[in-house]
């Protein structure tokens, strides 16, 4: 059973930096496009970047300059950087990934019903 572990949340004042880890087992790691998502309460669920097998990135404007994703393939494990955070950053951070070419520039990676495999979140509180 595919299992995707996410880890790395926490609670952090504004300015202040995060780092947030995933893996997924049992899954090819390398041929995963991969997506970090996130939800505040009572809002829709928001992409925020993803990465392609050849480690291509795409960000939300909202984040660009302040979030890095990256991906360690040798350690099947994604990273999000979360550098200068904002109150309005605070959510559930998951952590998502998909085959085939759903990472690229026509902007489907933000739909997170097309992404086959989930972790079960971890929340990022920025206080003021």
């Amino acid at each position: 059973q595919v299992q995707v572990v996410e880890s790395g949340g926490g609670l952090v004042q504004a300015g202040g930096s995060l780092r947030l880890s995933c893996t997924p087992s049992e899954l090819t790691f390398n041929i995963l496009n991969m997506g970090w998502f996130r939800q505040a309460p009572g809002k829709e669920r928001e992409g925020v970047p993803c990465i392609n097998w050849d480690g291509i990135t795409y960000y939300v404007d909202s984040v660009k300059g302040r979030f890095t994703i990256s991906r360690d393939n040798a350690k099947n494990t994604l990273y999000l950087q979360m550098d200068s955070l904002k109150p309005g950053d605070t959510a559930m951070y998951y952590c998502a990934a998909s085959s085939g070419t759903l990472c690229s520039n026509s902007g489907y990676w933000t739909l997170h019903w097309l992404y086959t495999y989930w972790g079960q979140g971890t929340q990022v509180t920025v206080s003021s």
